[in-house]
């Protein structure tokens, strides 16, 4: 693999493969329900009636430092996804379909209560907080944490009951006494050839974004952003090769706000040299208060409510004009490069290569029965394993979905050493998994037979199948908004009169975050305009089928926006797939397949076993052979 930077080591390595897991809570919950009444006593003593803490950091980001895990910690609910909120008489954590189960079972037995939101109802605790509160009591939450603009939609529907909004107050930090710190790793340069554009060509291609809405400064928060911008990346949230940073973007220079002694000495000085200047994290609002100095008139700021705090906001003087718009930069990094997409194709095949070891593998342990049962957590220890050995890996982008049956019905759920099941007997084991690698970041999901699977079972495979190939095989003009493709590929599901709870697809970045803007290929997102799918856009399709205590499908490939033709009715785009792994023929029921549907299939396992037979040998190469076949 040749020499990697310390912080890859650090962020591939941690603690072993086992880092990556579900962590059991900390706290008992006999010790969560202590902690919940010293978190009331303190809302008495500050006259707060309900306190609102939602699954957020001061970037907004998906997954977080251990720092800003509140809501897990005091509720014991580990999913990526929720709001936790307290009364005096009630406490709850709200959460989509996705995780109900997981919520359901991590709950158990506690005084937190499941409140479960639908589908494209994200915000409902919104909702509830406005109709349960009485007018005259006080909400609190901290501003430092709260989306700009989640903070103005629940400022709205609190103020039309007459309720009070705090968000001046962090009362988590006088509960939690061994509350983590700062992440500290060290920061280090995404470089040529995976980064193919320089720091100097993104921050020119950033500044025109800003002169053309008419902005001269702009300030970021999100983390995947400041990253692409800067060709750095970092190791301060799992899974994600990011690092804790603001940037404020001015006319002739760049300020990034990050821990010091995080960023090494060469790469400060490769960043002056670019105009970058680096300044103590914590001095960010700082810097935007100084904005409303004697040339205040002059400032205009750009900022994006969806992508920047109601505390950062709150920093910016009145005197200063202000611009929101989308971060330019999220639509810069969502278009890969044909040299970043070269890149993609041959981590795939890397990618690939190793889930032909790994399969293989998982093959032959499942018919020698000898060594005894094999578990859920071993697919997770394994498919690491075999992704550690190619060359570019530097760790998972996702803690492994591992589920057998009922499990892979769960659709986040996650394997622990408490709370596991043993791979036997007949059924489907859903896996779906993926790998941060510096040339690009892979997500995947297969499922497989083991034993014989029944006719029901490979009757949902061969649904979800046809809805993978009814949405990859799509032709749409260009500018198409990515949440009106979701019923290509549900129509195949609806038409057997089943659905599924979770959208079809999402961006994929680019050694950087798995689940990436803007695009989202989802029936409960709005379709606006910075929707639109464009050229070099990276997102997974990815339907399923789910029997709560049964079994679960899904299917999942990576594809990239390609320019397919230009007519007299504009420029329309198609979808390169760009996973390389064999779909499992043995859950078919071919006779549910059109001729049309077969021959993608077969032209597909063409594709995979040309693209990885070269990179691998033995046992793997003849199982890439016998999972190739044409049917």
């Amino acid at each position: 693999m040749g020499r990697r930077p310390t912080a890859l080591l650090s962020l591939c390595l941690g603690a072993g493969w086992g880092y990556h897991r579900a962590m059991p809570n900390p706290l008992t919950i006999s010790d969560r329900a202590a902690v919940l009444e010293q978190l009331r006593a303190v809302m008495r003593r500050e006259r707060i009636d309900a306190v609102l803490i939602p699954s957020a950091d001061p970037h907004l980001s998906e997954y977080l430092p251990g720092r800003w895990k509140g809501r897990e910690w005091l509720s014991g609910f580990t999913g990526s996804v929720g709001a936790f909120i307290a009364s005096a008489h009630f406490a709850g954590v709200w959460t989509d379909a996705r995780y109900w189960d997981q919520a359901e079972a991590e709950l158990a037995g506690s005084a937190v209560a499941l409140m479960k939101i639908p589908s494209g109802a994200s915000l409902l605790y919104i909702d509830w907080l406005a109709a349960t509160l009485k007018p005259g009591q006080t909400v609190a939450v901290d501003a430092r944490v709260l989306g700009l603009s989640t903070a103005r939609l629940l400022a709205e529907a609190l103020a039309a009951r007459g309720i009070l909004l705090r968000t001046d107050l962090d009362l988590l930090d006088q509960v939690w006494h061994a509350r983590p710190a700062l992440p500290a790793a060290a920061v280090f340069e995404h470089a040529a050839p995976h980064a193919s554009a320089t720091r100097a060509g993104k921050l020119a291609e950033v500044r025109a974004a800003m002169a053309r809405l008419g902005a001269n400064h702009h300030f970021i928060s999100t983390l995947d952003d400041i990253a692409w911008l800067f060709n750095l990346r970092g190791a301060d949230v799992s899974y994600n090769p990011v690092f804790l940073a603001h940037a404020l973007i001015a006319p002739d220079r760049a300020t990034l706000f990050v821990a010091d002694a995080k960023v090494p000495a060469e790469v400060a000085a490769r960043l002056r040299a670019d105009g970058v200047e680096l300044a103590p994290y914590g001095q960010a609002e700082a810097a935007l208060a100084a904005l409303g100095g004697a040339a205040a008139a002059d400032v205009v700021l750009l900022v994006d409510p969806r992508r920047i705090t109601a505390g950062m906001r709150a920093a910016v003087p009145a005197g200063v004009k202000v611009l929101e718009a989308i971060n330019p930069s999220t639509f810069a990094k969502s278009k890969k490069t044909d040299d970043e997409a070269a890149c993609v194709r041959a981590t795939m095949e890397q990618d690939g290569a190793a889930l032909c070891e790994f399969f293989a593998w998982l093959e032959a342990r499942l018919a020698d029965r000898r060594r005894g049962p094999l578990t859920e957590l071993d697919i997770d220890t394994h498919i690491c394993a075999a992704r550690a050995r190619r060359p570019g890996f530097v760790s998972p982008s996702f803690g492994t979905i591992a589920g057998f049956n009922a499990n892979g019905a769960i659709m986040h759920y996650r394997a622990t050493e408490e709370s596991h099941a043993d791979i036997e007997g007949d059924g489907l084991l859903l896996i779906d998994s993926g790998g941060q690698y510096l040339g690009g970041t892979t997500d995947i999901t297969r499922v497989v037979p083991v034993g014989t699977p029944s006719a029901a079972q490979t009757r949902d495979f061969t649904l979800v199948l046809k809805g993978v190939i009814a949405l990859s095989s799509a032709q749409f003009p260009r500018g198409t908004r990515s949440p009106m493709l979701d019923a290509l590929a549900r129509a195949p599901i609806w038409a057997a009169g089943i659905d599924y709870g979770h959208g079809t697809g999402h961006g994929v970045g680019y050694f950087l975050n798995v689940h990436e803007g803007p695009q989202s290929i989802a029936a409960t997102t709005m379709p606006e305009p910075h929707t639109a799918m464009e050229p070099g856009m990276i997102t997974s399709i990815e339907p399923g089928i789910y029997r709560p205590g049964r079994w679960g499908i899904r299917l999942e490939n990576l594809v990239l926006n390609r320019s397919a033709q230009t007519t007299e009715f504009g420029e329309y785009l198609r979808f390169e797939t760009l996973t390389l792994c064999p779909i499992d023929t043995r859950c078919l029921d071919l006779a549910l397949l059109r001729r049309d549907e077969i021959d993608w299939l077969n032209d597909y396992h063409a594709t995979v076993h040309a693209r990885l037979a070269p990179h691998v040998d033995g046992a793997a190469l003849a199982w890439l052979a016998a999972r190739t076949r044409e049917v």
